[in-house]
């Protein structure tokens, strides 16, 4: 089974050419954050609403995408959703390191470094076992396009997916505007997922603001 961050990486990759669809770097941190946690509170090592995080069992997993910031937890302790996807956010570079070395290692991709320009070096991801990259996008489009009850995994998928904008580089506007009451409906189903939702958001508005000029 992937692991949330392993399935975000594989739902930005264009099937075309193996690159990945063109989302804000911040977005991309707190949806890799924001999965690793996801991942931790369906392992029952976690446990999260609207005001808090807590932590219900610090023994590692043995997995190497979720140790490290379940040892903080358990180090650091307290503290709600949005601290957590924050703290996290910042190892996403590692996360992200993480989750395409595995990725390769399983065969699912496989790594072509090329030359673009002169001096600037490119990497892209195209897959090598396609079924493992069309699952997940398959997946979440047969939901959002369809009344299908949906598996527990894909509604976090799309919480996710919603809050970093995800559906807005893989869906025209046309079509995001078609699935956007479906989209809310399955957020609703899911109350960690809505906690994460709501934290990513929150960070994201009090970003926005703070980049904002200031009105004398």
């Amino acid at each position: 089974m992937l692991r949330f961050t392993e399935e975000i990486i594989l739902l930005l990759l264009n099937d075309d050419d193996g690159r990945f669809a063109r989302l804000p770097n911040v977005s991309l941190d707190y949806a890799l954050a924001g999965g690793v946690l996801m991942d931790l509170a369906l392992e029952n090592r976690i446990d999260t609403d609207l005001d808090s995080l807590i932590l219900i069992d610090g023994t590692p997993t043995g997995d190497s995408l979720l140790d490290p910031t379940l040892a903080d937890i358990a180090e650091v302790g307290g503290n709600d959703a949005r601290f957590w996807v924050e703290r996290t956010a910042v190892k996403a570079e590692a996360l992200r390191e993480e989750a395409l070395r595995r990725l390769i290692e399983q065969g699912i991709l496989e790594q072509i470094d090329d030359r673009f320009m002169w001096v600037f070096k490119s990497r892209r991801y195209p897959s090598i076992d396609g079924q493992a990259q069309r699952e997940v996008k398959l997946r979440i489009m047969g939901v959002l396009f369809s009344d299908e009850i949906p598996d527990p995994r894909d509604i976090v998928i799309i919480c996710l997916a919603d809050a970093c904008g995800i559906f807005k580089t893989l869906l025209s506007s046309r079509e995001l505007e078609s699935v956007t009451p479906r989209i809310e409906q399955v957020k609703r189903l899911d109350l960690i997922g809505q906690a994460m939702t709501q934290a990513i958001q929150d960070i994201e508005l009090t970003l926005a603001a703070s980049l904002q000029p200031h009105m004398y």
